[in-house]
């Protein structure tokens, strides 16, 4: 129970507690920027937000075993949206004005033989109350990093899906997303131990690259979307390490994020399929996995490699198909294709050139030797379905 001399200075303190709070909302509007920059009706919740914290700490004056009530009946008087524009910094400094002014102002408020114990409460109250508000601020955090886990792995649920709709649009734009960024979808596996840690790293590494961020567990596979880089082999090397063991694979680059569910459909089919080549780098791009994506009936994979290499080449003529499978044939010898063909063997070089320019890839080169042959085997069996009669 509270002495009745406790209880006659809490008297005082409590008649003096709104003289207090305007003193202290004139203090912040002198020293304090931020707060001068807030609307009026910001400004308003803050003057009541001070109040409050002052008949706080008269209820505690008189009751000390009570401790501060400090989430209820101080930032609980301030409406949510208000609390997620102070920030904990600027809470300790309207606190720390809020002691100021009472500490100069108490020998005007109680009996001068009180001075000294209000002076000494009110500097218990201010180190019990930071301590509430960092508590306050660190569970705050801690619920709002929870939610935006959970709305993250809905927008990558929803980008894997395909269903980019305005929904999609408007929780995107509650995690601050970058409309017009160019977007990259990179897929891993899920890094070892704590996968939490991992993903962390990521969004550290997001932040000091000025790049937004998604990320999304999915069991073994973590699926990361970036913003805001459109070089995918750079910026995939700049979070690979953070990934579990195996496959780093990144999709082609998009120019918004309402298009990425095309990107995640690639990065991960070249997931599923680069364990077939064995020597890919990592990151690998998953247009550089179109072989493996084919083989394993990646469906996109099979009618990239018949349009976009397959489809030129018939374009320009037979005697390009006919040079690249002869070259082949013969182990890619620029010499026994001439022979083969009986035509001379600068000509085979100049058709070589004329199919490298057409397509992409390099016939010389055996990684690209490989896309061709798999491009050359499905077109000819893409013609063949065309040709025939239904």
């Amino acid at each position: 129970m509270p002495s009745l001399h406790r209880t006659s200075t809490a008297g005082h303190l409590e008649r003096a507690s709104g003289v207090l709070a305007s003193a202290t909302i004139e203090r912040m509007g002198e020293r304090l920027s931020w707060f001068r920059r807030m609307n009026p009706q910001d400004r308003s919740w803050i003057g009541l937000v001070a109040q409050t914290f002052f008949a706080a700490f008269v209820a505690w004056f008189r009751d000390p075993g009570r401790g501060p009530i400090f989430t209820a009946d101080v930032l609980g008087t301030a409406p949510r949206e208000l609390t997620r524009k102070v920030t904990l910094h600027q809470t300790v400094e309207m606190i720390r004005i809020g002691i100021e002014v009472a500490e100069e102002r108490v020998d005007q408020i109680v009996p001068e033989e009180d001075v000294a114990r209000v002076r000494e409460a009110v500097l218990l109250y201010s180190r019990e109350i930071a301590f509430s508000a960092a508590e306050l601020y660190a569970r705050a955090a801690e619920m709002r990093g929870a939610w935006d886990a959970r709305l993250e792995a809905l927008i990558v649920d929803a980008v894997l899906r395909g269903e980019t709709d305005d929904a999609v649009r408007s929780r995107v734009a509650a995690l601050g997303w970058s409309e017009s960024a160019p977007v990259l979808v990179v897929v891993g596996a899920t890094p070892a131990g704590d996968p939490e840690a991992g993903v962390e790293l990521i969004r550290r590494d997001a932040r000091q690259a000025r790049l937004d961020v998604l990320t999304g567990v999915q069991g073994d596979r973590l699926i990361v979307i970036l913003g805001g880089e459109a070089d995918p082999a750079k910026t995939t090397a700049r979070f690979a390490a953070h990934f579990g063991p195996g496959p780093v694979v990144y999709g082609p680059v998009v120019t918004d994020l309402m298009g990425a569910s095309r990107a995640a459909r690639a990065a991960i089919a070249g997931y599923l399929a680069a364990p077939a080549w064995l020597d890919a780098p990592r990151p690998v791009g998953a247009e550089e996995l179109l072989p493996e994506r084919a083989l394993s009936a990646d469906e996109t994979a099979r009618r990239q490699l018949v349009v976009d290499i397959y489809t030129p080449l018939a374009q320009a003529g037979p005697v390009l198909l006919e040079t690249l499978a002869a070259f082949f044939e013969n182990g890619g010898s620029v010499e026994a294709t001439s022979r083969m063909l009986f035509v001379h063997a600068n000509t085979v070089r100049y058709r070589l050139r004329r199919i490298t320019e057409l397509s992409g890839y390099s016939p010389s080169n055996p990684r690209h030797a490989y896309t061709l042959r798999i491009a050359l085997t499905l077109g000819r069996l893409h013609a063949h379905q065309e040709a025939s009669p239904h």
